[in-house]
């Protein structure tokens, strides 16, 4: 009989314990003594409250636990205070559900959302007593999968996983798990089970199976194959029709509040728009949408069993969805007026802005509106291919102040490529050109509770968008930024945010990153980094000693300018759209051309056919 875990000497003594409890509504419960059973532990390299409000969690726990022989539980890293007494006690890291060591699963597979969380990863393994190098497991241990946005350049992760799965993973990871299930009959070696898989499955990738050359400057020379009859290029996977896809019509509710306590209804996939810093825009092409009718049959199902008081629209760009309007004139009418539950829209566009649809959705809870121009001056967002102008933000703030709302949020990015202090100050007066129509609308008077707040990221280049060639600012050039923005916007009406410049910076070395950079990961991890993205955790100092101790610089992956002649770390990976493309978007910025919405005008991002085929 497997053994569970006893928490009752440490669940008094931290923090929320209800995040280590597992009981929650629609969570599921299987006999583990079924020896049929294949056992998947859905990991989120971040506490309980950020991994619940993940969607896909959502949606891969119900469809793995919708068949009778696999039982998915959640596994997330423990809080602080949680990890020592869990180490004090000898207590290993357990899946949520059974409360069993993670060494009885069969699959550990972690969403990688943002690449300070992979330190996160490796002290969840270590803290489960599996080997965190892939070379050093055997036939006991669970294969380590990782998939989400960062797998697309999973070689900084390279030594520590079995297996990348590219896109999205309704179908493959069940392919994954079948072919599993076969050779667990005869379970030879771990190799023979990748090799299956590199060889019959399209959206794997096996890093273990492949190595690289480099050249004298550091770049990289080639890719090496290093079995026969692997693919050289690996293609990603999507969910050709939203509407036949799973999608769970229960999901989990927690005990405590986490980052969204609500129903996330998915409306579409993909996006049309061509952001040319933005990943999500390329990487999840092409666009498919769900049906009104099929959204109006989860939205009913989700409410009757979650007991939810809000709906969230979910997608890259809500307001692009061909049916909102219908969709939300439904919800408002069935359950706003009704059962007084809100509807909550985000990543609303300011070109497309409407004001109706958000007053009436905002009738049953009212909130403030957010809005991304992205860069202060209409040369930068031609550059990025934002595609709106100030006409349309002067428009959208005096509409809604005229119908009541009294506090509106701005995002911005600094940093991006072509960038100079006159854009910053576009920043600024954007800002204050929203306070002087809200005083226009308001007779020349500011009410007390009036406030506009700025908020600035810094820029990212990422892989497979047309700024992956461009280097990051400096961190003390992104540092004097940000003072000059905060003596601009002093006012007592603004309030500036705007995010620490060294995290960026570590973002930009791991997103840009190659193999090289595993063994630095695992030495900062060693020497006590974790929870990287939280700025009251994060020791960048000890990072800069694993870099340096490594003899690896840190500008050449985050800072440097790299050539369209340049082999990038990701260049094995097919995510649909080709290098050509990214490339003539990138010549487009700088005569600062806009590319039109895709589907207004086919644009050639060459989508391959194999992945698409019928879709654009």
């Amino acid at each position: 009989m497997s053994q569970k875990v006893n928490l009752s000497n440490i669940l008094s003594k931290v923090e929320k314990p209800a995040r280590y409890l597992g009981n929650e509504m629609n969570s599921y419960h299987k006999d583990t003594n079924n020896k049929k059973l294949i056992r998947y532990g859905f990991s989120f390299p971040d506490v309980y409250e950020v991994g619940m409000s993940h969607l896909g969690l959502q949606i891969m726990y119900n469809l793995l636990n919708s068949r009778e022989d696999i039982y998915c539980e959640r596994v997330f890293a423990p809080a602080v205070d949680m990890e020592e007494k869990m180490r004090e006690n000898n207590i290993p890291l357990f899946g949520l559900e059974s409360r069993e060591p993670i060494t009885n699963f069969d699959f550990l597979g972690f969403t990688l959302q943002y690449e300070l969380s992979y330190t996160n990863m490796l002290n969840m393994m270590e803290l489960g007593n599996i080997p965190v190098y892939s070379r050093d497991r055997n036939l006991n241990h669970p294969f380590i999968m990782v998939g989400g946005p960062c797998a697309y350049n999973s070689e900084p992760i390279a030594d520590f996983v079995d297996i990348v799965v590219l896109g999205e993973g309704e179908e493959v990871t069940l392919e994954i798990i079948d072919r599993y299930r076969e050779w667990k009959k005869n379970k030879t070696t771990r190799e023979d089970f990748l090799y299956d898989l590199a060889v019959n499955v399209r959206g794997v990738y096996i890093p273990s199976f492949y190595d690289f050359d480099y050249n004298d400057d550091g770049t990289i020379k080639k890719l090496i194959p290093l079995k026969e009859n692997i693919p050289v290029k690996m293609q990603k996977r999507i969910v050709k029709n939203l509407d036949e896809s799973f999608f769970p019509d229960k999901i989990l509710v927690p005990y405590i509040d986490v980052v969204h306590s609500r129903i996330m209804l998915e409306l579409f996939r993909g996006c049309t728009r061509g952001c040319r810093f933005c990943q999500a825009g390329m990487i999840y092409r092409p666009i498919r949408e769900r049906s009104v009718e099929k959204l109006k049959e989860l939205a009913k199902k989700l409410i009757q069993s979650t007991g939810y008081e809000e709906i969230s629209l979910s997608s890259l760009s809500t307001s692009d969805y061909s049916q909102l309007k219908e969709l939300t004139e439904h919800l408002i009418s069935e359950y706003s007026k009704k059962e007084r539950i809100g509807i909550s829209l985000p990543s609303l566009r300011l070109d497309n802005f409407s004001l109706e649809l958000a007053h009436k959705v905002q009738e049953v809870r009212k909130s403030g509106l957010t809005f991304a121009p992205e860069a202060g001056t209409q040369r930068l967002r031609d550059v990025i291919n934002k595609g709106v102008t100030e006409y349309d933000l002067e428009n959208a703030t005096k509409k809604a102040f005229e119908k009541g709302w009294n506090s509106v949020k701005l995002y911005f990015m600094i940093g991006l490529p072509t960038e100079t202090y006159d854009d910053l100050d576009g920043i600024a007066d954007l800002a204050y050109k929203v306070i002087d129509i809200y005083r226009d609308v308001h007779n020349g008077k500011l009410t007390r509770n009036f406030n506009v707040t700025v908020s600035t990221s810094s820029f990212v280049p990422k892989a497979f968008t047309p700024f992956q060639w461009h280097g990051q600012d400096s961190i003390e050039e992104l540092r004097e930024k940000q003072r000059y923005l905060t003596k601009k916007l002093k006012n007592r009406n603004i309030k500036y945010n705007y995010h620490d410049s060294q995290t960026s910076f570590l973002e930009a070395v791991i997103a840009r990153g190659d193999r090289r950079i595993s063994k630095v990961i695992y030495d900062a991890f060693k020497k006590g980094c974790k929870f990287d993205g939280w700025i009251e955790h994060f020791k960048f100092d000890l990072w800069k000693e694993a870099f340096e101790e490594n003899n690896i610089d840190m500008s050449f992956y985050a800072n440097r300018e790299r050539s369209y002649e340049e082999v990038l770390p990701w260049d094995h990976i097919d995510v649909g759209i080709s290098k050509k493309f990214l490339i003539r978007e990138n010549e487009k910025s700088k005569k600062e051309e806009l590319t039109p919405d895709c589907r207004k005008k086919c644009n050639a991002c060459g989508i391959n056919v194999d992945i698409a085929r019928g879709l654009c």
